[in-house]
């Protein structure tokens, strides 16, 4: 089993979790709480990744984050080095690519939130931010720890958007899932089964989670 690309894979969840914590709560308490008629097209391309091919998603990002895009020059005069085949450009992809799987239940979540709660909140002299952290959030606490699950379960099992952009580098952009890949075209199949029955057992335990974490929600 490839030690190596296990632990670059769960790097590269908890990473993608992490960051998609702190970009998508703001989003998603925006989605449920904004009454902007234009909405449904912030909606629309939060949820894209989820019917978009891998590879044309991959495909643009590695465009956007290319050496000759804006970007990629950008972040080659900074650091001296490129975005795509490297650990940072498969994060970027990652983050972007699993944007719904965490926003769409945080969001989902927080308008599940009873609105005269917040309301009461407010008529009491608290801040909104103060609301925020006081009230929506322990009120929403299953949702979001349902999209974080499902963050992080999904950033593990990715394939498409990361070899697009990151190739198969052993230690730097290799995941379990290239890993997969490349011991079936070498034919090694004994490697390829051992490693995916952890995969298999490892989204069995996550969706579990998700459905215990669903059944506690109750309405508000």
């Amino acid at each position: 089993m490839d030690w190596t690309a296990i632990w670059l894979t769960i790097r590269l969840a908890a990473c993608t979790t992490v960051i998609l914590l702190i970009l998508g709560l703001p989003l998603a308490y925006w989605l449920a709480s904004t009454r902007f008629r234009g909405k449904f097209l912030v909606d629309a391309a939060v949820a894209l990744p989820i019917i978009l091919p891998p590879s044309v998603v991959g495909f643009y990002i590695l465009w956007a984050t290319g050496p000759r895009s804006p970007i990629g020059r950008a972040y080659e005069s900074i650091t001296d080095g490129m975005l795509p085949f490297s650990f940072p450009g498969i994060l970027v992809a990652s983050v972007l690519f699993n944007i719904p799987f965490a926003v769409r239940p945080f969001a989902s979540s927080f308008a599940a939130v009873n609105r005269k709660l917040v309301e009461a909140s407010w008529c009491l002299g608290v801040s909104r931010l103060r609301t925020f952290f006081g009230v929506v959030l322990p009120l929403s606490w299953t949702g979001i720890l349902t999209g974080l699950v499902l963050t992080f379960a999904h950033a593990v099992g990715e394939f498409g958007v990361v070899l697009m952009v990151g190739g198969s580098i052993p230690g730097v952009t290799r995941t379990i899932s290239i890993s997969i890949f490349d011991d079936v075209q070498s034919l090694n199949y004994a490697a390829a089964h051992q490693t995916a029955i952890v995969l298999i057992a490892f989204a069995f335990v996550a969706l579990c989670i998700t459905y215990a974490l669903q059944r506690r929600v109750l309405p508000l």
